[in-house]
């Protein structure tokens, strides 16, 4: 235990002497917990969108005050002929235009058809879908305000968004930041480890030692798991103080379910590390072969149910699709351990 211990601290040593890397080391979950956290996310707010007014009558004026109210439209563009709509959408200037026809104003029987345009940009199906769905849910609440426009039987629906109810993008993107963060930085740690050893010619000197091959590899391990569960910390500080995410489940169990993570990370830039001879190429594996599936295939970003089938029993090999399962139960949902029991089970295979 006395040399195990010794190489231990000679891996620590290693770490903390290269202050530039451990800066970078704890500084990419910052930059990245913010980029994700206020940069990116899936809600579309402020679109432009032009308006075509035809009819100009108080209910349109009404229905086109309650539009620009909303924080998704932007009113960019009022037109006053038909012929503007394709310049408008072929130079990138509107999302989307609205058009009013004449004889909106009518108000004869509950069964009157009033009718409005939409032209969306369909370049971008996803943003085009989203802004479709966000005018027509707000006509169909300016349709059920408006008792002269309502239907014979009306239909309400009440929503009750459970676990994120103001529907904010950093609660599906904060436990993907984590599981992606810890995939890379602790694979990028130690993809590096071993190799270092053999292009500095120290891998000779380490197997005359007394020690065995597996506690080298140990001893390795041992200082980046610590590490990654300070990074991990940063994590989560930065997510409950800053973005405002929960964690509504045990916090031992989610530092748990970390740590198998982390093993299951470190032993993949172990694995890189002892078949690689060149620091370069490690980290160009570690970030490359990495990266690409972990952001495709753990769930946070695309959808894999909507996937091919091939594709499905692909994402199954990657570790950061069962976490994701995982820290999203816990942190969002606040779930035991009982119903992630299949996902902790395949991280510690």
């Amino acid at each position: 235990m006395k040399s195990f211990l010794s190489f231990v601290k000679k891996e620590w040593l290693h770490i903390l002497r290269d202050w530039r890397t451990l800066l970078v080391v704890l500084g990419i979950p910052v930059v990245q917990i913010v980029i994700f956290g206020f940069a990116l996310s899936n809600e579309v707010k402020n679109s432009r969108i032009g308006l075509l007014d035809m009819s100009k009558s108080v209910e349109s004026v009404t229905l086109t005050n309650r539009i620009e109210a909303s924080k998704y439209f932007e009113f960019s563009t009022v037109l006053s002929a038909a012929e503007q709509i394709d310049p408008m959408l072929r130079s990138g200037q509107v999302q989307m235009i609205v058009i009013i026809p004449n004889g909106f104003q009518t108000k004869n029987t509950p069964s009157s058809n009033h009718t409005i345009q939409l032209i969306t940009d369909g370049s971008n199906p996803n943003l085009a879908t989203t802004l479709n769905l966000y005018l027509t849910n707000i006509a169909r609440d300016y349709q059920a305000d408006n008792h002269a426009l309502a239907l014979p039987m009306n239909i309400h629906t009440t929503t009750r968004m459970l676990y994120n109810p103001q529907m904010l993008g950093a609660y599906n993107f904060v436990p993907g930041v984590i599981a992606l963060i810890l995939m890379l930085i602790c694979t990028m740690m130690t993809s590096v480890s071993i190799v270092r050893e053999k292009e500095l010619g120290n891998m000779e000197l380490l197997l005359v030692t007394p020690m065995n091959p597996l506690s080298i590899i140990f001893s390795k391990a041992i200082p980046y798991i610590a590490l990654s569960l300070v990074i991990l910390s940063i994590i989560l500080g930065l997510s409950v103080f800053l973005l405002g995410v929960p964690i509504r489940g045990n916090i031992f169990l989610l530092y748990g379910v970390s740590l198998i993570f982390i093993i299951a990370a470190l032993g993949l830039g172990l694995f890189i590390s002892s078949v690689t001879n060149s620091q370069q190429v490690a980290m160009m594996i570690s970030l490359m072969g990495l990266l690409l599936p972990t952001v495709m295939f753990s769930g946070f970003m695309f959808p894999i149910e909507s996937m091919p089938w091939p594709l499905q029993i692909i994402s199954n090999l990657v570790p950061a699709k069962w976490f994701f399962s995982c820290i999203q139960a816990i942190m969002i949902k606040g779930l035991g351990i009982g119903p992630i029991l299949k996902e902790v089970g395949i991280l510690v295979a």
